[in-house]
Parts: structure tokens; C-alpha cells; sequence
């Protein structure tokens, strides 16, 4: 309990697993606390200070499994191991205590094990700094950021991802949500900055204070070049004094928390504005690019377009979708290569079927740095390895055996350059020593192949097969001495002996064989004799199996180190083989959904011909209905599309802004979003769900769709809506593309209206970006006649039998009514209701609605309590209608007899009629 106390101590805010055997303890306030989260029982053991300790325990072997509850629940766990055998503590006293230490603190952020990890996504710890820069001039390339600037420099421990850049304080929110960080550290009065603590809070990541002085832009720049091996940081673009102090508060938690051990990093990824096309976090959400609206992956475009075969890919592939590129020529290197796997039918899947079955080699290297590997990672690594050559081969042949660079895209050229770079000799090394499928655990041994150490296997054949040792010593001691009596036996209390008739023991004990056998015991009738030899083997038997693994464990360390060697080619490998599953999965899903290559230049061009949803697509072919998506096409931008659209789009008016109208359930949402996730996957680098699709780099995408609130910040839907439409407007570009739904529905008609007026004429005559605004204010329509960059397009509807027909298609103009009734009634609202609503529309429309006819409408439209009073709502009027007797309209019709009339008295008759329907009204 006092070395307990001792060690609990010094980490005070973590729970402290307490290595005892073959359990982790935890005692005192961590043992009642862990009970409750993790489930377990509570128990005692032993007295302090004359009270119980609460005790609970959790398995060694099951331990991933608890601090993954732990670390979900928000708790932070210091990991306690013994750092001796416990016999050797037993040779310094009876009551020594075996010596532990803490070998590792247990954040979200700082995960490596597998059983702990998402596969398929990054585990980003975050480090944010925001103020002003640090004293010191920008190092060598260095850059000086506005003092608006936000900085975050993020490392996925796992792999050794690093990622540093800056924003404005404006992005935050959208950025943390991009990195999809799962811890953020920054000091006390960074974490209680509004701006910065809303961007946490919307990411749903984990936060830690530290020091405000580990924030120290020196120390970053000297640990960052140590790290990469580096005497200056030019090569990698520079980086501001900001970036070098969050770099520094991230490697010294890493530091912290991994006890001094630091993984393998990658050369640092540069992040910023002009290089990803922005995306705010109401945006992200709205649009479902890697999480749905209820927060998990499925449902998601992630979800839709990943068709990757390996962990690197996927978190690859999620790395693009949520940093869209900005830059022409880099999209275009990836459509380069994807348009070649995608052509290249027999390579794609060949890539395809080698990358299925490879291993996670950059997850495998962090471990075996962090000193928390296995021989299952080296195994890992060996197998990567191969994996990597085949795939190099095979884009080898594929460029016609001309070299890596012969008719190979740019991309894979490179890629299949970087599959090479790590020396030849690593695999078979690794191939030699470890067998086809060794165990998780290094302590279990039995990983190391026979025939890769003499002395290992000597130890093994001891261990294993030791009456065959003592059989061919028996053998040759027979040999040498005559003796075809001569036994080698044991028992519990000589252990090894020779054993001879004592008749035939005279040799034995006369020269010269005397100085080889030694006597031992003279028995009635016989004799046993020992020899140094015996004793030797004897002593190898007894300790052959821990000789066994002990030379095992030597064979990790120098296998572990040799791969320490290679670790930055091996990172080059990791990344290659990375892309290389997106390329192909992207190429894939291209050919399986029918996608096509879209054409991106620096206009502000927007134009989509048969654009379809990638998500509600495969969710409709996936229905009992197997219901087919209908396409529609978009024409947004200035005068370079005024030129094209003679050809598909003639029927639209080409124009900046169009404002889509039509009734609910008529896929206006889903024309919005589906235009704005074509633009995401064609700067992602890949192929898009439409026949053809030109796109003007997009620098900033907006999306504004739904209807939520944020009561806990006092935020009505409202409110949050307006919100929104503030930092839209505030923030768009002539370059950005900006999809708006219903903007001002959540307030009075008019109020409503006349702000989503004024916001088209913003968009119009200030932002001058492309938008989508879909509106239920028909009166909106009357803007494209007076603004030169509005058009006027509906979702198409038929009426038929008093009900509507979604046609789900795009024509110009503007609907004549919203249809809401008949969507109620689709919904299931009682009958009653949509009757009632049906006359109260039809007086609302005869008087125009205007407030002024107000108390006219009270008189003209008794209360529905006052028209149902008897009966059940909607048939009181029946009743009451039928016990008044039939209309004059209803009493002419009886009095018709159809067989009797000719076509002119037919006229007449329905003349008559409709005179008599006029009269009633």
C-alpha cells in the first residue's frame, strides 16, 4: 500500500491499474469509481488506518478492453506495471516488494493498441494555440500569421501522422471537426475561449489543460527537427512561430504520457486555407460526410463511396473526403491515376486482391517504437513488405516493363517508387526468422523459426526433446567405454546419472575413464557415476525453456531494432500502400455506380448534366422497391457557362443563383445536398455520380439545410438558423457555391420573407457566389425577372385524382403551389384535418390571406371545435348536411337520367349545372 500510495501520488487525476500478478488492482476512490463505470464488483483488501480498502481488479489479458469503457467514459488511466520478476525481489528479503513504475498514461489521444482503434479512421490528438505569436523571429522559411490566426498541430500516435497548420478564428469550429480529433490539449485560458470551446464541443472531442509553457515555440523547432532528423525545417514549407509552439505542447504530452518514448513521425502534412476547400462544421453535418445525422459512420458518403480493402486506405480515403483540394493540377494527378486503375480493369483488381489480405504497417511500426509491439507486428511488417513488392511488380508490368515511370500516371509512377524504398533486405530477414503465423504476445515466444539460431534451437531440442538427448549421450558413452550394460537414468534426487552393473564398473573406475566418470553411489548390484558433461546437459535441460525465451526475446529486440533502421522508408511504404487502396477503391466504386471523370479549371462554372445523390442512389437500388434514382442536371456560374449551355442545358437559364421551388417530398433537399457532395468528391479527386460534370474550383462550401436548436447555449431554431446565415454570408466568395433550404421559415411569413428576400439579393449583389436556395416563398420567384444572375427552376409534380406524383425532376420555372395538404395526408393526417385545412386554404386564397381580412375570416370560418361538435371530427358537417336534405346541385344531378338525354340537352344540362354550383358558392 505504500509503494501504491507512493506512485498514486504522483498522477492524482488518473486512475492508477496496479499491476499485481496476473490482474491490474485498482484500490481506495479509483477502485469505487472504476467498479461503477466498468460494471465490476467492488471487494476489499487489507485495512488502512484502520478502515476496509475498497479493492477491484481486472484481468491482464482482458485489460484493452476496460480502459476502452474507461477512456469512452472520459477518464484518464496511468498504466502501473512490475518492472522485475518477482524472484528476484524475493533475493533481497522475504518482504521485499516487487519495484513497479508507471510505463504509460491512457488518453484518447495517445491509443496504439489495436483492440482500442477504429480501423478505418485517424485517432488525431489535437494542440491548439491562439493569441499572438510567440517572441522570436519565423525560423528559416518561417511565416508571421495574423493575429486572428489559429494554430493546431495534430498526430495521430498510431502511425505517426502529423498534421500542422492555421486558421482564422472564424474556421475553427470547422477545422477540429475536419481533423476529427479525439483528444484536444491547450492551456486553461485557450479552452475557455467561446469561439474555440463551441468548435471543441461540436467535434465531440475529449480536452486536457496543460501548462501554458509548454507552449514554447523554441522548444517545438528544436524537438520537431530532432524528431525528423533534420538541421533545418525549410524543406518541409516553414512554419510560424504559432505552429512551433503548438508542435512543442503536443510532443511534450506525447512525451509525457508515453514516458519518454516518442513514435516514428512522417514528415508534417501542410493544412490551411488555400490548399482545402473550407468546409464549416454546420456544413460537414448538414451534408453527412463522415458521420450521419444520429452520428455513426453508416448512412454517411464516407459509408457510400468506401469500397477501400484495408484500414491505411480508408482512413485515406476519409482524409480526402474531408479535405477537398483546392489546386487544379494536384486534383487532377489523382484523377490521372484513378482513370488509369479505372481503365485498367485486370491490374485494379489484381492491386485489389494483394492489398486485401495487408497487414496495418504503419499502426505495427508505432507499437514496435512505443516499445508495445508484438511478434504479430513484426510479423506485420514482413508481410506488408511482400505485399508491397507484388504491387510494385504488378504496376511495373503494367507500364510495359519501360520502368516505374514508363505509361504510369504521375501518382502511380510515384507510388510505386515509394513501395520500394525501404532495403530489400528487411523482408527475407523478417521471413527467415519468424514463422507464417506467430502469437500475439512476445512473452509467450514460439514466434522464432527453426533453423534462424543454432543456439535457440539447441535450447528447443532440450527443452522438448530431452530423452532423446539423454539417449544419444548414452549411446556414445556405451561407445566409449565397452559397456553395453551402461544406462543413463534420473530420479528426483541425483537427477541425471550412469548407471552400470557392478560387475562391469571396474573400467570405469580405472584409467583413464576415471577422469570422465565421476562416483556417485554404490548400490547392491550396481553402480552410479556422473560426469561433468551430465551435469552440463543436465543444468541445459533444466533451464532449456527459459534459454528458449530468453534467446526469443533477444531475437525481437534485434529484429525490432533492425526495423528501427528503416523506419522512414518504411513510412514511405505505409503511405503508398495507403493511397494505393484509395486509388483503386475510388476506381472501383467508379466502375460499380457507373461515376465519371469530372473536368476542373479556375472558372466559376458549376455545371452538372444527370447528377445524381451517391447516398440515396444505393439506398433506393437497396430498397425492397429497388426504386431507380432520377437524375437532374445544374447550370450555375458567370459568362463562361453562358456559352455552353446551347448544348445540355437549354432548357435552363444559365445563372449564379437559382431558386429551386417546389412542394415538400418533391427531392428539392436532395438536388441541393446531391450538388454539393459532386463538387466535394470531384476536389476529394475522384469520379462523380453524373454524366458529365464541370466544376470551377470551389475555395468555400455552405450548406444550410434543416432545422435545429441549441437550448443549452439558449439558441432557439431560429436563432441557430440565423446564425448560420450570418456566417454564410459573411465568409462567401465569388468562388464559393452555397446551398441554402427555407432560410427564414421559422419566423412570421412576413418577417420570414422579406429576410430570405434580402439574402438573395446579398448573395446576388455582394457575395456574387453560386448558390442553391430552395424556398416555399413563391413571391421570391419575382427576382429572377429583376436580378441578371437569378433563375427560376421547380421540382416537377402531377396532380392526379387529388393526389400529387413526385417526379423528382428539375424543370425552369416556378411552382404554383406548395402542395402541403396533400404531403399531410400522405404523411397520415387525419382526414379531418386536411379538410378542414383545404377550406381554410381556399378562403385564405380568395381574400389573398392579408391581415386586414382577418376578422372576415373569422366570421366566414366557424372554429373546427364549433363545425364538429357532435360526432367525430369531419362528420358533423355530413350530418348536418344530410339532415338539411340535398343541394340544388345534388337535387338536379338526381333528377338527370343520362340514357334519355342527346348530346345537345347534355350541354344544356351540364350549363344548368354548373350555373346552380355558381349560385351555391
Amino acid at each position: 500500500m505504500a509503494q501504491f500510495l507512493e506512485i498514486k501520488a504522483a498522477h492524482p487525476s488518473r486512475l492508477l491499474f496496479y499491476r499485481m500478478g496476473d490482474f491490474y488492482e485498482l484500490f481506495f476512490g479509483d477502485a469505487i469509481t472504476a467498479a461503477e463505470a466498468l460494471g465490476i464488483v467492488l471487494t476489499k483488501r487489507g485495512k488502512h488506518l484502520g478502515e476496509d480498502i475498497p479493492m477491484c481488479g481486472v484481468p491482464v489479458v482482458r485489460a484493452d478492453e476496460y480502459l476502452l469503457k474507461l477512456i469512452a467514459a472520459g477518464f484518464r488511466v496511468a498504466v502501473c506495471e512490475q518492472m522485475e520478476d518477482p524472484a528476484a525481489a524475493r533475493k533481497r528479503g522475504s518482504k521485499a516488494v516487487v519495484h513497479r513504475d508507471v510505463v504509460r498514461l491512457v488518453t484518447p489521444g495517445t491509443l496504439t493498441e489495436e483492440s482500442l482503434l477504429d480501423a478505418k479512421a485517424r485517432n488525431y490528438l489535437t494542440a491548439v494555440f491562439a493569441g499572438p505569436a510567440p517572441a522570436g523571429a519565423a525560423g528559416a522559411g518561417g511565416r508571421r500569421g495574423d493575429a486572428g490566426q489559429i494554430a493546431l498541430a495534430s498526430l495521430d500516435i498510431s502511425t505517426g501522422e502529423l498534421e500542422v497548420g492555421e486558421v482564422a478564428r472564424a474556421d475553427f469550429a470547422g477545422e477540429i471537426v475536419r481533423l476529427g480529433a479525439s483528444e484536444v490539449i491547450a492551456s486553461d485560458v485557450v479552452l475557455a475561449d467561446a469561439d474555440i470551446a463551441r468548435g471543441v464541443a461540436l467535434a465531440r472531442c475529449a480536452t486536457t489543460p496543460v501548462p501554458a509553457a509548454t507552449f514554447d515555440s523554441l522548444a517545438g523547432e528544436r524537438q520537431l527537427k530532432a524528431q525528423l532528423g533534420v538541421a533545418d525545417l525549410a524543406a518541409f514549407g516553414g512554419f510560424s512561430r504559432r505552429e512551433l509552439a503548438a508542435i512543442g505542447a503536443l510532443l511534450k504530452y506525447v512525451e509525457l504520457t508515453q514516458i519518454g518514448r516518442l513514435p516514428c513521425l512522417r514528415p508534417p502534412r501542410r493544412s490551411g486555407s488555400s490548399a482545402h476547400m473550407l468546409i464549416d462544421a454546420p456544413t460537414r453535418a448538414s451534408l453527412e460526410l463522415t458521420r450521419s445525422t444520429s452520428g455513426d459512420r453508416k448512412s454517411s458518403l464516407l459509408a457510400a463511396i468506401d469500397h477501400t480493402v484495408t484500414g491505411p486506405g480508408a482512413r485515406e480515403l476519409a482524409a480526402r473526403l474531408s479535405s477537398p483540394l483546392c489546386d487544379v493540377a494536384a486534383i487532377n494527378a489523382r484523377l490521372d491515376a484513378l482513370a488509369f486503375l479505372h481503365d485498367s480493369e485486370t491490374l485494379r483488381e489484381d492491386l485489389r486482391g494483394t492489398l486485401r489480405h495487408t497487414p496495418d504497417l504503419a499502426r505495427a511500426m508505432s507499437r514496435l517504437a512505443l516499445q508495445r509491439g508484438g511478434p504479430r507486428d513484426l510479423a506485420s511488417i514482413r508481410d506488408s513488405l511482400a505485399a508491397a513488392q507484388s504491387c510494385a511488380e504488378l504496376l511495373r508490368a503494367a507500364s510495359g516493363g519501360m520502368g516505374l515511370a514508363g505509361d504510369l500516371p504521375g501518382t502511380l509512377a510515384r507510388i510505386a517508387e515509394r513501395l520500394g524504398a525501404c532495403d530489400a533486405g528487411l523482408q527475407p530477414l523478417l521471413s527467415r526468422a519468424l514463422i507464417d503465423d506467430p502469437p500475439h504476445l512476445k512473452r509467450d515466444g514460439g514466434f522464432v523459426r527453426e533453423g534462424h539460431s543454432a543456439d535457440l534451437d539447441a535450447a528447443r531440442t532440450l527443452r522438448d526433446d530431452s530423452r532423446k538427448v539423454m539417449a544419444a549421450l548414452e549411446a556414445r558413452y556405451v561407445q566409449e567405454t565397452g559397456i553395453k550394460s551402461l544406462k543413463v537414468r534420473h530420479n528426483n534426487i541425483l537427477g541425471y546419472y550412469v548407471e552400470v552393473p557392478a560387475g562391469a564398473a571396474r573400467p570405469l573406475t580405472a584409467a583413464p575413464l576415471d577422469a570422465t566418470f565421476r562416483h556417485r553411489q554404490t548400490m547392491a548390484g550396481a553402480m552410479r557415476f556422473t560426469t561433468r558433461e551430465l551435469v552440463e546437459t543436465e543444468g541445459r535441460i533444466v533451464s532449456a525453456a527459459d534459454r528458449a525465451l530468453t534467446l526469443e526475446q533477444d531475437i525481437f529486440v534485434e529484429l525490432a531494432a533492425a526495423i528501427a533502421t528503416q523506419e522512414r522508408a518504411l513510412s514511405e511504404v505505409a503511405g503508398a500502400l495507403a493511397e494505393l487502396d484509395c486509388e483503386a477503391a475510388l476506381a472501383e466504386l467508379a466502375v460499380e455506380e457507373g461515376y465519371t471523370r469530372p473536368i476542373l479549371d479556375d472558372s466559376t462554372a458549376f455545371e452538372i448534366v444527370g447528377g445524381r445523390h451517391p447516398v440515396v442512389e444505393q439506398a433506393l437500388r437497396s430498397s425492397q422497391e429497388r426504386a431507380q434514382f432520377i437524375d437532374n442536371d445544374c447550370a450555375l456560374g458567370g459568362p463562361e457557362l453562358a456559352g455552353d449551355a446551347a448544348g445540355a442545358h437549354e432548357a435552363f437559364r444559365p445563372a449564379r443563383l437559382w431558386l429551386v421551388t417546389g412542394p415538400n417530398m418533391a427531392g428539392k433537399s436532395t438536388f441541393l445536398r446531391q450538388n454539393a457532395l459532386i463538387a466535394v468528391l470531384a476536389q476529394m479527386g475522384a469520379f462523380v455520380p453524373a454524366r458529365s460534370a464541370r466544376i470551377g474550383i470551389v475555395d468555400r462550401l455552405f450548406s444550410r439545410v434543416g432545422a435545429a436548436d441549441d437550448l443549452a447555449r439558449g439558441r432557439s431554431t431560429f436563432m441557430v438558423e440565423m446564425v448560420e446565415t450570418a456566417g454564410i454570408l459573411n465568409q462567401a466568395t465569388p468562388r464559393s457555391l452555397v446551398i441554402l433550404d427555407e432560410i427564414g421559415r421559422g419566423t412570421a411569413t412576413y418577417d420570414g420573407l422579406s429576410i430570405a428576400w434580402a439574402v438573395v439579393e446579398y448573395l446576388h449583389e455582394v457575395s456574387k457566389c453560386r448558390a442553391l436556395f430552395a424556398t416555399h416563398y413563391h413571391e421570391l420567384t419575382a427576382l429572377a425577372g429583376r436580378l441578371s444572375e437569378v433563375a427560376s427552376v421547380t421540382m416537377e409534380v402531377r396532380e392526379w385524382k387529388d393526389e400529387i406524383v413526385f417526379l423528382h425532376k428539375v424543370r425552369p420555372g416556378a411552382a404554383d403551389r406548395s402542395y402541403g395538404i396533400q404531403v399531410g395526408k400522405l404523411a397520415g393526417l387525419p382526414g379531418a384535418v386536411t379538410k378542414r385545412a383545404t377550406e381554410v386554404l381556399r378562403l385564405l386564397e380568395k381574400t389573398g390571406g392579408k391581415p386586414a381580412t382577418g376578422a372576415a375570416l373569422i366570421e366566414d370560418l366557424p372554429l373546427f371545435a364549433a363545425a364538429t361538435a357532435s360526432g367525430q371530427p369531419g362528420d358533423a358537417r355530413d350530418d348536418a348536411e344530410a339532415r338539411a336534405g340535398p343541394s340544388p346541385v345534388e337535387a338536379a344531378l338526381a333528377a338527370l337520367n343520362p340514357d334519355e338525354l342527346t348530346p345537345k340537352g347534355a350541354l344544356e344540362a351540364l350549363y344548368r349545372l354548373k350555373e346552380l354550383s355558381r349560385q351555391a358558392e
